[in-house]
């Protein structure tokens, strides 16, 4: 992985994905006792950052690889992402997605004409799914963040965060990043140390699933005791990946937990304020720069929210914080 990948990646999908603004908000500023800026990928297409990596991984393949499809494994925000990607390439895309994913997100990837294979996430092993019908079916694998090209199309996010904050007087700043395997931290991170080098990212993980957090405290990949049981299904992964964690160790700080609350509240905030829809996952990066001040330095923090795909009783929840 290297920047001029990222950069590679940014003209292959200048044309297709949305420049997402950065946001702020007086009354987000008080309650940080900062400046706080949001980068809303939230409003990607598909509602989400993962667009991006999807069109970066399937605008590489070659024509016989795009006539025979690929497949993904996603709890729903990567799948929409590929599923979309794919759908605008001619490709077919067969995507699978743990039973327990927000039923928004199944249909959504199955409405942009993907076949969704279901499993069970806390007996079933995704990854090992999809490199069999991989195999069965002669499709091309698009993993979720251990892929070069997914992490360059997810870095193009700190591409803009560097160019937008530079426009806006911005040089020095933490960036709050909800963290999941790491393709978006890492990309971001990447993409920040060649064009805003004063910049650190931040991952931000829900409590009880930090295996980033716990894996930069101890200079080795950990993993996750278990894979359900948080509202943050976007950003539940066993561990970081192989590809992503070096980066993470070699361009990150440390990580911040926040709880399944933290990220309600913020979620509420963020429409509120912002007048933003962001999914619990989406919203772990925000959580921890508002509630969590004592973990930041500097007078300015940048929030990724990296998702909106939420569904309307989960929803319901955030906005009873206000």
């Amino acid at each position: 992985m290297n920047i001029e990948m990222i950069r590679a990646a940014a003209l292959r999908i200048k044309d297709h994905a949305r420049l997402t603004p950065l946001l702020s908000s007086p009354f987000l500023d008080k309650i940080a006792g900062r400046r706080i800026l949001i980068k809303p990928e939230c409003l990607q297409h598909t509602g989400s950052f993962k667009f991006r990596g999807g069109w970066a991984a399937v605008s590489m393949l070659s024509d016989d690889q795009l006539m025979n499809g690929v497949i993904a494994y996603s709890s729903g925000n990567h799948a929409q992402g590929v599923a979309l990607a794919a759908k605008e390439h001619g490709a077919p895309a067969v995507i699978v997605m743990p039973s327990d994913a927000p039923k928004i997100k199944v249909d959504n990837t199955r409405a942009l004409g993907a076949e969704v294979i279901l499993y069970d996430r806390a007996t079933q092993d995704r990854d090992e799914i999809g490199t069999r019908i991989a195999a069965e079916r002669g499709l091309t694998l698009i993993r979720p963040y251990d892929d070069p090209q997914v992490i360059a199309g997810q870095g193009t996010v700190g591409l803009e965060i560097a160019a937008q904050s530079a426009a806006m007087g911005v040089t020095d700043a933490e960036i709050a990043v909800c963290c999941g395997g790491g393709g978006l931290t890492s990309g971001i991170a990447l993409a920040l140390a060649a064009d805003a080098p004063r910049m650190r990212v931040r991952p931000a993980e829900p409590a009880g699933f930090d295996d980033v957090t716990r894996s930069l405290l101890a200079g080795t990949i950990l993993s996750n005791e278990k894979l359900s049981g948080s509202i943050c299904d976007a950003i539940i992964t066993a561990q970081p990946g192989n590809l992503t964690f070096p980066i993470l160790q070699a361009h990150c700080g440390a990580g911040v937990v926040v709880t399944d609350d933290d990220c309600l509240r913020a979620m509420g905030l963020a429409f509120e304020r912002l007048k933003i829809v962001v999914e619990p996952g989406g919203a772990a990066g925000l959580a921890a720069a508002l509630f969590y001040p004592d973990q930041f330095e500097g007078d300015t923090v940048i929030a990724v929210t990296t998702g909106g795909n939420v569904d309307v009783p989960t929803f319901r929840r955030a906005l009873e914080t206000l």
